[in-house]
């Protein structure tokens, strides 16, 4: 490789850093946000995506780790670990949602649940686009992964967003165990994805 092709390399490198030191900062603010805004709005939502921030930290730190070339065991044991959390979410939002919607139990609003998640949406779509961008420049295909998993974030966010918002606007209470939902069947997916790959 020629000293320009490694400059630009270790560039693009360096992003692949700050974009998951980005997130990583993100989720760990959020997961106090969101701590917060679960249990005075008692949301099973918020609580399952704040568990899943959780989740996410591990994630990145799995791509801080293989961008400092560390060894690919250490790899496939964290993305093991990460697989049993997402099993573990699955299970908790299952009971919690189905629980609250055989209850009929009905979470208060929140305004600070809806901001930071209208907020984190926007965020960690900019984010993806960052990832996506930067694993396909250095053809690395674990950034790649890992931008496709905080695209889905996004989209998570966005899902808890409209259950929060049907709940609060509509007086929709289903919806927030719904969103708890939505958050089952991507925890099982990834599950599956880790377990199927190792």
């Amino acid at each position: 490789m020629t000293r320009t092709g490694d400059a630009a390399r270790q560039t693009l490198i360096r992003r692949g850093f700050v974009l998951e030191y980005a997130t990583l900062g993100w989720n760990v603010i959020g997961i106090v946000v969101l701590a917060v805004a679960a249990m005075s709005a008692r949301s099973v939502a918020l609580a399952g995506f704040g568990l899943d921030s959780l989740i996410e930290i591990g994630a990145s730190t799995v791509v801080i780790w293989e961008l400092s070339g560390t060894g690919e065991n250490r790899r496939r044991r964290a993305l093991k670990l990460i697989g049993v959390g997402f099993a573990l979410l699955a299970v908790y939002l299952l009971v919690q949602s189905t629980w609250a919607l055989a209850t009929g139990f009905r979470s208060h609003h929140s305004p600070l649940g809806i901001g930071w998640t209208a907020v984190t949406a926007a965020v960690m779509f900019a984010l993806a686009v960052g990832k996506a961008r930067t694993g396909t420049a250095l053809d690395n295909p674990v950034l790649k992964t890992e931008g496709r998993v905080t695209l889905i974030d996004g989209l998570l966010a966005a899902a808890v967003l409209l259950g929060l918002l049907l709940n609060s606007l509509a007086g929709l209470w289903w919806a927030d165990p719904a969103a708890g939902y939505v958050l089952v069947y991507y925890a099982l997916r990834e599950v599956k994805e880790v377990f199927g790959e190792h």
